[in-house]
């Protein structure tokens, strides 16, 4: 048994897999492995937004350097941002000794839950880039391991709406968890993760407290507030920190939660600046540098509450598609970004 894929990292010796410089998706199966013949790729967003950048926002550049990096990493782990992203295919092979065997069958769809950075993949072809939604599908195949966590594609949900918010359902599960009665919160970032998260805190505060999204883009904002889960939106650039506290200066004061979703960097000591003394900043961007982060709310004196959004919470998917099901304004939104 090898229940952390040990056996397929390449170098450095003794690594885990999402450490690892290199992995081995060409092993035959384990038995405690499962294959996925994989259809797309949703890649996180601060990888995609490098990407992009890195390729003049030429498709087919990007597409390239994709295959440059699976083949020589085996995995889609991105050297500038460390991130990765998550897959959706079909089950190809389950091992018999896969936590999954007796469970999943051969032609199954699923989405995993762990990150592209510590996925064995190999792929034949890229056959689209889609900007606009993160996504690049394509033919190929991917190892997961014994530990490694997956979603069976709903029924009840068209398939892109579900991945785009299996992609980010770490955080508002993770907001659920921390969310109390009677907070401020504000949610930095009025993506799909922004919009996921500004609904699971209205419902944690119930009637109580304030949401708040803020957002450089107007079009990103309007979109969020038409939700109906904002009590206010809050339009600033979160690299400039100092623009961002005299936002939230004006908005009311210092938040009790800050939940960061921000896609760029920089944006760490905007996050800092905006909470309050004994108050939580949860950092769930991939985007995110953690030293600036530590090292900046030490430099300004901020006695707060730092957590690293790992994007695993038990329960996450399920709580994040029931989101979907119980805001018929949210599901909409998500239909008519991501279900292209």
């Amino acid at each position: 048994m090898d229940p952390y894929g040990l056996r397929r990292v390449i170098s450095p010796p003794g690594a885990l897999p999402q450490r690892a410089d290199a992995l081995d998706p060409t092993l035959p199966l384990g038995e405690d492995e499962l294959a996925i013949e994989v259809e797309a790729l949703n890649v996180d967003a601060a990888s995609f937004r490098q990407l992009e950048a890195s390729a003049g926002g030429d498709p087919a550049r990007l597409a390239a350097e994709v295959e440059r990096i699976v083949r020589a990493r085996g995995k889609l782990h991105n050297p500038v941002t460390g991130s990765g992203g998550m897959l959706l295919g079909r089950v190809a092979e389950v091992g018999p000794r896969h936590p999954a065997a007796g469970t999943l069958r051969p032609g199954d769809r699923v989405a995993t839950l762990v990150s592209l950075t510590l996925t064995p993949l190999a792929l034949r072809r890229i056959t689209a880039v889609r900007p606009a939604v993160d996504r690049v599908e394509c033919e190929g195949r991917a190892i997961l391991f014994a530990t490694g966590l997956w979603a069976r594609l709903p029924d009840d949900l068209p398939e892109r709406v579900a991945l785009a918010a299996l992609d980010v359902c770490g955080a508002p599960a993770l907001v659920a968890r921390h969310a109390r009665p009677g907070q401020r919160v504000l949610v930095l970032g009025a993506g799909k993760s922004g919009a996921l998260v500004c609904a699971a805190a209205r419902e944690r505060l119930g009637g109580t407290g304030a949401v708040v999204a803020a957002d450089r883009s107007e079009a990103a904002l309007a979109a969020v507030a038409a939700l109906g889960h904002c009590d206010a939106t809050l339009r600033l650039d979160a690299t400039d920190a100092v623009a961002a506290l005299a936002s939230a200066e004006a908005s009311g004061g210092p938040f009790d939660l800050v939940v960061n979703c921000a896609s760029v960097p920089g944006t760490e000591m905007a996050s800092l600046l905006c909470v309050r003394d004994g108050g939580t900043v949860i950092f769930f961007s991939m985007a995110t540098s953690f030293t600036a982060a530590a090292l900046g709310a030490e430099g300004v004196g901020k006695d707060a509450l730092l957590v690293v959004g790992n994007g695993y919470v038990p329960g996450h998917a399920e709580l994040t598609l029931d989101l979907l099901r119980r805001h018929p304004a949210l599901r909409a939104h998500f239909e008519e970004r991501y279900a292209r």
